[in-house]
């Protein structure tokens, strides 16, 4: 019998704006004993390096950046130049970072003195083609996410000896105004000293600027401002920073680079008018409205909070921290409730109560007390929510001119009372029947944004993701304080039917302090340039009534000496906020709305060139001697999608140890069945994580047999736990109790140093206090099936938190190992290639193929694009297979 260990390769794109020699595939590892990737919070600490290559072979000598801001339509190109100075070709990739609101309008490259232009196509058509590429070994899809703020863009190409590559990425957005100011966010890490590098924008602002301001995390503020340079005017702003070779310099007399991370610009404009600013530019408009001190209107609040088991550790603690810092933010006007929930929903109190020292006081108190429980009932705790600001506002208890609003926090699915979520949906919409806000927070990857961003926008709200990390609490507390304080109710903004058409919307729930309500529309009349424009609105003591008239600005007139180079600007962003809304217009409503919003969307991503979630650039790299044409697509990712990238990237799992090969005739007992593994060892913390196989009932007519993992054995030595979890049921033993647990049950524990939360045959959650997080799933399968049995996965969360001398099968990749997969060809299948993978100072051959990631889909999975690595893994596991045999569940030898 012979025995193929599979350890799948993720392949993801790295680096921001950065030219690597050959790699044609770079990534994060994905094992299929585990899936080891990088988080954003933690990348630094668990992202899988690449293997180094030789810099000096490949010269990037520039990179610039060059952003145009025209009344917050913002238009940046990116352009790298690099030159290989190698006597033989070799691919040089090109990186970039660009704002996940961005849409990419173009990318380019000039490869001894002829352009390759990619092109925008509707994404079924170009289908094909990605499924070409995936196919054939290459990374197809251009775009991943990058963080919580960006998506990477990448590309490589072979280029010949002694030639020159220069990349430009093209990407347009609107500048979305939160807390007070505007952000313009370049990330940039070159890798290497760049003998021509700039950052230039240029800000023109009509209505008149506030102020600018510009820094970098990679520099303190006393070292980076002299670096840069800084022109201000009334209406316009040049910012530059282009430091020189020396002043790159990390330190004196070395070749690393200091620049590695963002370059920020901020900045407002004034604010002299009640109705705004409104832009009539070739045919098409624009109207920024946040007018000046305006009293905040009180709001009347109900935080609905997720204490099921699986906010257990950290995320409650945090959220604990976050609503301490909220209650005492509430201004005495204000009025306030708090719901608790998991598959029991508590309220604080029967209703609000005023934001007064005296209840604040009280509410701090109860908010200490919020401990994680059990399962999670969404639908009651919101319905309760909507009925208690119902009943106050019925019973008169809540200012007649004032907003109500419910602010939900959950981490996971609904699996209590009703489990829906189209009925969940249709139930809290029913409810508030469009009398308040809804407002969601989905914290970590496991909760279901789609679900959550919908209910959101039914009810005049919005959803926001809150990642896992050190900094959550300031996260919670940033959404809070951008809705914290209402300005104005119902804003209805109207221009006249018979001089514009085509608007985006133009009626708001609410104006926020510091935000900016945004209107574009087309002109009926190329010929008009003037027009009615009003504004109304409920205030905190009145009715807020505006109205004027708006004019057609000379651009050339305000700005004489500049050659403005994007005159259609208003046009583009009318085009830009009219996708963006047709988008969520596809999310809800009828099929035929839906469609019909989904189609418009589509048409008018083809006629403006953008990259959105309906459109693929279609990118083809130019045919060498030793490569014919390929074909890549970039792709413009939705939040669930980005979401989905994250959780493939944030978990280290153990699924199948191997796959065991077999004929009918050479069947004997498999050499693994049985045997126990060390999974995870961390000496420091006293960790052990140990596995015990099991094989299929008996040899399917095929004559394949699967090892799948039946038996895992915890220890958390500090902590007195030890864990023993079977197909059948979950023994925890600690302080010489013995508690066990029925996968047949939905039930949770709760000791003094360990939590467990099981879901009906499904998933056990682990929560070690202080320390790591594991999820193990239990795979079922038809009792009567002839050949396979019920089976285990195995995942690991927060694995930073395990110390540098965590080992085992699983933990040796926990911190990183450095690789390169090169050398793409013909394998024994067609659609699966081989390829050679460099690791260790060894050369792998490793083939393509798929492995299927339960995290989702507990039943049938999902399948990812793997490499999958032969002979049990030698070459890239530390020793052999046999060395982490161990003699029991609880042995470390």
């Amino acid at each position: 019998m012979s025995g193929t260990w599979a350890f799948p390769l993720l392949l993801l794109l790295w680096g921001c704006v950065c030219l690597w020699p050959p790699s044609p595939a770079r990534g994060a590892l994905i094992i299929s004993l585990d899936y080891v990737a990088a988080q954003e919070a933690q990348a630094t600490s668990r992202s899988i390096k690449k293997r180094s290559t030789n810099n000096a072979e490949v010269e990037v000598y520039s990179v610039t950046v060059d952003c145009t801001v025209a009344s917050r339509f913002a238009h940046t190109v990116m352009t790298s130049s690099a030159l290989n100075k190698a006597n033989s070709s070799q691919e040089i990739s090109f990186e970039v970072d660009l704002p996940k609101t961005a849409f990419i309008t173009n990318f380019s490259m000039e490869i001894e003195s002829k352009f390759y232009v990619g092109e925008v196509k509707e994404k079924e058509k170009a289908k094909k083609q990605y499924e070409k590429a995936v196919s054939s070994g290459q990374t197809a899809g251009l775009v991943k996410a990058s963080g919580r703020k960006m998506e990477k863009f990448s590309v490589s190409v072979n280029i010949a000896a002694y030639s020159n590559v220069t990349f430009i990425l093209t990407y347009e957005e609107l500048l979305q105004r939160t807390l007070g100011h505007y952000e313009i966010l370049t990330r940039i890490k070159p890798k290497q000293l760049v003998q021509n590098f700039h950052i230039v924008a240029d800000i023109y602002e009509p209505q008149g600027l506030e102020f600018v301001d510009a820094h970098g995390t990679f520099l303190s503020n006393e070292l980076l401002h002299p670096l840069v340079e800084k022109i201000v005017t009334d209406t316009k702003a040049h910012i530059s920073f282009s430091p020189t070779i020396e002043q790159q310099r990390k330190c004196l007399g070395c070749d690393t680079t200091l620049i590695d991370g963002d370059f920020i610009i901020k900045y407002d404009v004034k604010r002299a008018k009640s109705l705004g600013d409104i832009q009539i530019v070739n045919g098409y408009f624009v109207h920024f409205f946040s007018p000046p001190d305006l009293p905040r209107v009180p709001k009347n609040v109900v935080f609905v909070i997720d204490r099921s088991g699986s906010m257990g550790g950290i995320k409650i603690v945090q959220t604990r921290e976050a609503l301490l810092a909220i209650l005492n933010d509430l201004n005495e006007q204000d009025h306030f409730a708090l719901i608790t929930f998991d598959d029991v929903i508590s309220p604080w109190k029967s209703s609000l109560s005023k934001a007064t020292q005296k209840n604040l006081a009280e509410a701090i108190t109860y908010v200490h007390q919020i401990q994680a429980r059990s399962a999670t009932n969404i639908n009651d705790a919101v319905l309760m929510g909507v009925n208690m600001l119902v009943e106050d506002r019925n019973n008169n208890r809540l200012p007649e001119r004032s907003v109500d609003m419910i602010i939900l926090l959950t981490d996971g699915m609904p699996n209590s009372g009703v489990s829906s979520i189209q009925m969940i949906q249709e139930n809290v919409r029913n409810a508030i029947g469009g009398n308040m806000s809804l407002y969601c927070l989905g914290f970590g990857n496991y909760v279901d944004y789609t679900f959550l961003d919908v209910m959101a926008k039914q009810n005049k709200g919005l959803a926001r993701r809150i990642y896992e990390g050190s900094d959550a609490t300031l996260q919670l507390q940033g959404f809070y304080e951008e809705v914290a304080s209402p300005l104005l109710l119902d804003v209805d903004l109207r221009y006249p039917d018979n001089t514009v058409d085509f608007l985006t919307t133009n009626h708001f729930s609410q104006l926020f302090n510091g935000s900016e309500i945004v209107v574009a529309g087309r002109m009926a009349d190329n010929d008009i340039d003037t027009f009615l424009v009003e504004v109304f609105a409920n205030g905190f003591m009145e009715d807020f009534q505006v109205q004027g008239q708006a004019t057609a600005m000379d651009w050339d007139v305000i700005y004489p000496e500049q050659e403005y180079i994007f005159g259609d600007f208003t046009e583009r962003l009318w085009a830009y906020i009219t996708i963006q809304q047709l988008m969520e217009k596809s999310k809800s409503g009828s099929e035929e709305e839906k469609s019909n919003a989904t189609a418009k969307a589509l048409d008018m991503s083809l006629k403006y060139s953008f990259v959105t979630p309906l459109t693929s650039m279609v990118v083809t790299k130019p045919e060498t001697e030793e490569r014919p044409d390929s074909t890549f697509i970039a792709d413009k990712l939705t939040e669930a999608q980005r979401q989905q990238q994250e959780r493939q990237g944030g978990y280290n799992f153990l699924q199948t140890v191997s796959n065991s090969y077999l004929t009918s005739q050479t069947y004997n007992t498999p050499t693994y069945f049985g045997t126990i593994f060390n999974l995870v060892r961390d000496p420091t913390s006293g960790i052990l994580v140990n596995g015990q196989t099991i094989g299929d009932k008996k040899v399917a007519p095929d004559g394949k047999i699967i090892t799948y993992f039946g038996r895992f054995g915890i220890i958390h030595q500090t902590l007195g736990v030890r864990l023993l979890v079977t197909t059948q049921d979950i023994s925890v033993y600690q302080d010489g109790k013995l508690i066990k647990l029925l996968w047949s049950d939905t039930g949770s524990f709760k000791g003094s140093n360990v939590d467990l939360l099981v879901t009906k045959d499904c998933r056990l959650t682990v929560t070690l206090r202080d320390s790591v997080k594991f999820v193990i799933l239990l795979h079922k399968v038809w009792k009567k099936h002839p050949y396979h049995q019920d089976y285990l996965g195995f995942y690991t969360l927060d694995s930073h938190l395990l110390s540098p001398s965590v080992h085992g099968l699983l933990g040796q990749f926990y911190h990183g190992i450095e690789y390169e997969v090169g050398n793409i060809r013909q394998g024994e299948v067609p659609e699966k290639p081989d390829a050679t993978m460099y690791v260790k100072q060894q050369e792998l051959n490793v083939t393509r193929g798929w492995q299927r990631d339960f995290r989702r889909d507990v039943k049938n999975g999902e399948q990812v694009p793997c490499w999958f690595i032969h002979n049990n893994g030698t070459g890239l596991i530390d020793g052999s297979v046999t060395d982490y045999i161990v003699s029991g569940l609880f042995k470390t030898i």
